[in-house]
């Protein structure tokens, strides 16, 4: 597993030399961009609107944009300077935290942290210690020139760092727009969602589900490679849906989702004919 990081973390006393390692990867499907005529890939090409011509990697520099059209240019010394000062420093647990009460709208990318040379006894000393508590460590940590706030937990074994925002990065519930203040639910809709609710609920499985999208389009990029013909089957018109309220809603829903054989039994809604008189 390819290593994005090194450094140490320390609490307390303790200091543990590691290494990070990236939990997730991204498999979203990457396309080009050709030139329809000849297939060629196309050049983005940086210019300038001003001089109009194009600008090599060393005629181009950072800078702030503080108001509109001014600018405050930072030098790459200063911001490898500036970076080096803080990447050095240990990353250290400041605080230790019930996970509980961290919002997961906190939580934004994971890594794996396996010890350095010298690592291996603090390593499972702080694992074992928050395995025992119940708690996660909170402490900071800057990687690719952003400092970040991190949790530090166990999975499997192993200690997870996940980077998270900071308070002002997110945004608050006050700014968005039309969210009802206090509708007043029926009991008997409330009950139907509860039931639904029940009737979905399982156990997650994380191997249960996949993304569909990225599996149908390599399977057509795989067809077009070995030049099959591509054809998409039609699908059968839908019925078109009756149901306008809430309440009809909910319970088709249920409907739907019912296991077989456990079908609610509708009750039928034509009349019984009449007995025919017998004739004289």
């Amino acid at each position: 597993m390819h290593t994005i990081w090194k450094g140490s973390i320390s609490f307390g006393l303790v200091n543990i030399p590691i290494k990070l390692h990236a939990a997730t990867e991204d498999k979203d499907i990457s396309l080009r961009t050709l030139h329809k005529e000849c297939h060629s890939p196309i050049k983005y090409e940086k210019v300038c609107p001003v001089c109009k011509k194009e600008v090599g990697k060393d005629d181009i520099v950072r800078a702030y944009e503080y108001t509109k059209g001014k600018f405050v240019v930072l030098e790459d010394e200063e911001l490898a300077q500036l970076k080096k000062e803080n990447e050095d420093k240990a990353v250290e647990i400041i605080d230790f935290v019930k996970i509980t009460e961290i919002d997961p709208i906190y939580f934004n990318r994971s890594y794996y942290m396996s010890p350095n040379e010298g690592g291996s006894k603090a390593y499972s000393l702080l694992r074992q210690a928050l395995e025992t508590s119940g708690k996660v460590g909170l402490a900071k940590i800057i990687i690719r020139s952003k400092e970040s706030l991190a949790v530090i937990r166990v999975l499997d074994q192993t200690l997870l760092m996940e980077t998270i925002h900071y308070p002002d990065e997110v945004r608050q519930t006050e700014d968005v727009p039309n969210i009802p203040s206090g509708e007043n639910v029926v009991k008997k809709e409330l009950d139907t969602a509860i039931m639904l609710i029940d009737q979905l609920t399982t156990e997650f499985v994380p191997d249960k589900y996949h993304d569909e999208y990225r599996t149908a389009l390599m399977e057509l990029i795989e067809s077009k490679k070995t030049g099959e013909k591509v054809v998409s089957a039609k699908q059968p018109k839908q019925a078109a849906s009756n149901v306008t309220d809430l309440m009809a809603a909910l319970q088709a829903s249920i409907d739907r989702t019912k296991p077989a054989g456990k079908q609610t039994k509708k009750t039928s809604t034509r009349k019984k004919a009449a007995p025919r008189k017998k004739e004289a």
